[in-house]
């Protein structure tokens, strides 16, 4: 009897998929829910597996698309087959057992051997937590602890990346470390990561570890050397050497195994050639005339692009392609603005306990436009618009990884001190890396400040789902025509970049002026007018 697996339905909106790769050939055996083919659509990879136990015929090749529906293979099964399997599997259990195979299966059967041998041991599975309702796979980016280190209860034993932030693994118990998924990995949500070994002397060993520290240096140092962090350096640390032009190879790591910190980072100095390299350097190729050698230091540093970083390649590459991305542009006078943060600045820190900045004067004005303009304030799902009666405004924020859009729920019902205590709580928490994954999705509307970094003009990128994002600059003092005289005005140029499937040219400029006319007038933001 065989058994026809079909492509199966992975989410509404995928109509077709990509056999990625076949884990079994063609004529192979097969166990019932195996995986055998990693299968990808324009949003996430999915695994098949198989429906039945027996032999495997492959119907559609790698790299084929196919829809929704298509037969993929089909399994011939049989009892006779099954159990053929199950004696091929027992020997080839056994003799991995005889060659002291590595093989994370053995690793896992010969911990439960301990466990039924000893009696006093105890196996904890550590799986991929859930981290956020739409994220559905991680990598594991850098295993801080060894296969077959002794671990500690909530020490941070690995990172982990999924595409929108980072986070440390904790152990979940006090034992020996059983790695089972490798650096560079992919797990779903719930996939095994390791098993920590627990026993009865894992309390012993922790009160006697300080005093055989002094008695074994020399082999935690060996230790230390063989770790898979060291020499590895943390996101924040790989962002500061790469500015520096400095290889991770020529800095010595104090963090846990090895591993270079921030601080590594900042103290490490580029090292100079050695006399004898600029003397080669400077050694003609040829006796025949030829252009002349660059000059000076000429070194390249290549570095893996994080998950943060990939991901936000691949999602600013969509937007310029799936969206009818326009941008209208006009200027706004700050003079009023900052006539009202010197006069009241020292009250408002004096009985705020916080800054009177621009970027609430900003969001306010922004709220106030969304609601008499709701078209910019949407979104399209599907085959329909969302209409959002509400204000989630994104604020963007440059960290060491990357940038990171934080969001201020409802800020339409904040005062200006409560936008200006959020946006100081979520930025510090972006650059300490500890933002969650709710307070980075849902926004409906962006504004990013090129301007903090002297940006005079730019064409901001839509943070998709969203339909608009408003874009701040430098703030430079210009000639203006007031009442027909010229005058010196602190100006700012302001970018509205919008989806013109949903924004029509008429919404989006009556949008800009309004928030130009409400920060241009900041009484307006009071009354409402």
């Amino acid at each position: 009897m065989s058994v026809e697996m079909k492509v199966p339905q992975v989410g509404e909106s995928i109509t077709e998929v990509t056999i990625a790769s076949w884990l079994k050939k063609d004529g192979e055996q097969v166990k019932m829910d195996e995986v055998i083919a990693e299968l990808e659509s324009d949003k996430a990879t999915f695994e098949l597996t198989a429906e039945a136990s027996g032999v495997l015929k492959i119907k559609v090749e790698e790299g084929e698309t196919v829809e929704i529906g298509t037969t993929l293979c089909e399994i011939e099964e049989g009892e006779a087959k099954e159990e053929d399997t199950k004696t091929e599997k027992k020997e080839e259990s056994s003799d991995k057992a005889d060659k002291n195979s590595s093989d994370k299966k053995e690793g896992a059967a010969d911990t439960e051997v301990k466990k039924s041998a000893g009696g006093k041991s105890e196996i904890i599975e550590m799986r991929v937590p859930t981290v956020g309702e739409s994220i559905t796979e991680v990598i594991i980016s850098t295993w801080l602890k060894a296969d077959g280190d002794t671990v500690k209860l909530d020490e941070i034993i690995a990172e982990v990346d999924s595409d929108k932030a980072t986070f440390e693994l904790p152990a979940e118990a006090t034992g020996k470390l059983q790695i089972i998924a490798q650096e560079g990995d992919t797990l779903e949500v719930g996939g095994l990561i390791c098993k920590i070994e627990v026993s009865e002397d894992s309390a012993s060993d922790s009160k006697t570890e300080s005093s055989s520290k002094d008695s074994s240096k020399t082999e935690s140092a060996e230790d230390n050397k063989s770790s898979h962090a060291d020499g590895h350096p943390s996101p924040a640390a790989a962002k500061i050497l790469a500015e520096k032009g400095i290889s991770p190879e020529a800095v010595k790591g104090t963090g846990p195994g090895g591993r270079i910190t921030k601080e590594d980072a900042l103290s490490a100095e580029k090292s100079k050639p050695e006399a004898s390299s600029k003397k080669e350097e400077s050694k003609p190729a040829s006796k025949e005339a030829s252009a002349p050698a660059p000059s000076g230091d000429r070194n390249q540093n290549r570095q893996k692009m994080t998950n943060l970083r990939k991901t936000i390649a691949r999602r600013l590459v969509s937007v310029k392609n799936e969206t009818a991305m326009l941008t209208t542009f006009n200027e706004v006078d700050m003079k009023p603005i900052m006539e009202i943060r010197k006069k009241y600045k020292d009250s408002f820190k004096e009985k705020y306990e916080v800054n009177l900045g621009f970027m609430s004067f900003f969001t306010k004005a922004v709220c106030q436009a969304l609601l008499e303009w709701p078209a910019v304030n949407a979104q399209i799902d599907g085959e329909e618009i969302v209409y959002n009666e509400f204000c989630d405004v994104s604020i963007a924020v440059s960290t060491p990884r990357g940038l990171v859009v934080p969001v201020i729920r409802n800020a339409e019902q904040m005062s200006f001190e409560q936008i200006e205590k959020e946006i100081l709580r979520l930025a510090g928490k972006a650059r300490d890396g500890k933002l969650s994954i709710d307070e980075m999705t849902g926004g409906t509307f962006t504004i990013t400040n090129g301007g903090v970094f002297g940006s005079l003009l730019s064409t901001p990128i839509i943070n998709a789902p969203q339909a608009a994002i408003l874009g701040m600059h430098n703030i430079v003092e210009r000639a203006m025509v007031v009442d027909g005289q010229v005058v010196v005005r602190p100006m700012m140029y302001v970018a509205l970049s919008y989806d013109h499937r949903i924004i029509d040219g008429r919404e989006s400029v009556s949008f800009l002026v309004r928030v130009k006319q409400l920060l241009e007038d900041p009484a307006r933001l009071l009354l409402g007018v």
